[in-house]
């Protein structure tokens, strides 16, 4: 008989979104707009406490798009971009007409290289096209290295979009993960910390911003009694409903942090004594991870030809879900034709890396079989 799959990432309700779900339908607020909504995002500026400005919107992906247009990203411009990440944080620059130009990790939070990135802005400047924005990614809920990025954007006068879509509820020195670039995207789809089922926000440092943003994602309808239209408009807003399960999981965020946490040290514990695997961790203590994944990565050499595959084909066996980490967006088809700039770091975690079961809803039951099949495969 087949055991019940075992996720990477599965939703983890909290019980009282269903409250919030039923007042819209009592109140008849089921569309892009309503409390839930207004709520949702307060609730999300109470929580960042940054002085910011939250729009809630579709997906973290229409964030990514928006944040890029609030940048003035047009067609013919370059975006620098990290490559180790989903391919959501580069498909906006093509949206746009832009130019992705990739840049590699560096190994101690596996975020954007500042060397890397400080040649890719200066080979660009030297070509005669200055990078118009900069994508920096927390990668799976580790902050990336936020005092030397912001350095250099400074040097260069080029502004951050931070992608912060798997970091709600990390920080760094203190303050909340989503807040340090000139604008912030969060995620918020169906295998993220807390999520709306789908949906996302974008995060400015000013109201202006903010309502420009949700001007965008409302069809960039002007003031007028008629439908006008001066602007190009998206369909990005979060309904009313999704704003409720929200508000539901905004409730219970900090509990799924420190689950995942949990789930982050039961995985130190458990290859503390094996050798050739190390858990992808925090440096030191100016870091804070929710650890949204927990990764690993294997060195082959060290383990007598065990390799990341190995472990995810034994997992998969048992109906265990694991992951290797991104392939770069600069070896993807769609993407290869781009600049890139860095060394392997990227690459060689993509070849050794591997995403294991993660989720706050993990029973002790769970961790048993994953700990089984790791013990059976490195004997």
């Amino acid at each position: 008989m087949t055991q019940n799959k075992i996720w990477l990432s599965s939703p983890h309700m909290g019980g009282t979104e269903q409250n919030y779900i039923q007042e819209a339908f009592d109140a008849n607020w089921v569309a892009p707009l309503g409390p839930n909504v207004n709520g949702f995002e307060q609730d999300l500026e109470n929580y960042l406490d940054a002085n910011v400005h939250v729009g809630a919107l579709s997906s973290g992906t229409a964030a990514i798009h928006l944040g890029l247009i609030l940048l003035g990203v047009q067609a013919g411009d370059a975006v620098l971009c990290q490559t180790m990440t989903f391919s959501a944080s580069a498909n906006p620059i093509l949206y746009l007409g832009a130019t992705p130009i990739f840049v590699d990790s560096e190994t101690t939070t596996w975020g954007l290289c500042p060397q890397a990135l400080e040649q890719a802005i200066q080979d660009s400047i030297q070509k005669g096209k200055k990078p118009k924005a900069i994508i920096a990614v927390h990668l799976f809920g580790v902050p990336y290295q936020v005092a030397e990025i912001r350095k250099v954007a400074i040097t260069y006068d080029i502004p951050v979009l931070e992608d912060a879509a798997s970091a709600l509820g990390s920080t760094y020195k203190g303050q909340k993960c989503g807040t340090f670039g000139d604008i912030g995207v969060l995620s918020f789809n169906g295998n993220k910390v807390i999520t709306t089922s789908g949906g996302g926000a974008v995060v400015t440092k000013t109201a202006a911003l903010k309502d420009k943003a949700i001007f965008y994602a409302t069809q960039s309808r002007d003031n007028a009694p008629h439908y006008q239209h001066s602007e190009i408009g998206y369909n990005y807003r979060m309904s009313n409903i999704c704003a409720g399960i929200g508000r539901g999981q905004m409730e219970v965020l900090d509990e799924h942090v420190a689950l995942r946490r949990q789930m982050h040290d039961f995985y130190v514990k458990l290859f503390a004594s094996i050798e050739g695997v190390d858990v992808f961790s925090t440096p030191n203590d100016d870091y804070f991870a929710n650890y949204w994944l927990s990764a690993i990565i294997i060195d082959a050499k060290k383990t007598n030809g065990i390799t990341a595959e190995t472990l995810r084909l034994a997992l998969e066996a048992e109906n265990i879900e694991s992951r290797p980490l991104w392939k770069p967006m600069h070896l993807q088809p769609i993407f290869e034709k781009y600049p890139y700039y860095g060394k392997k770091v990227a690459e060689n975690l993509f070849e050794n890396g591997l995403c294991l079961p993660s989720g706050s809803n993990l029973t002790d039951k769970d961790r048993e079989r994953i700990s089984m099949v790791i013990k059976s495969v490195f004997g």
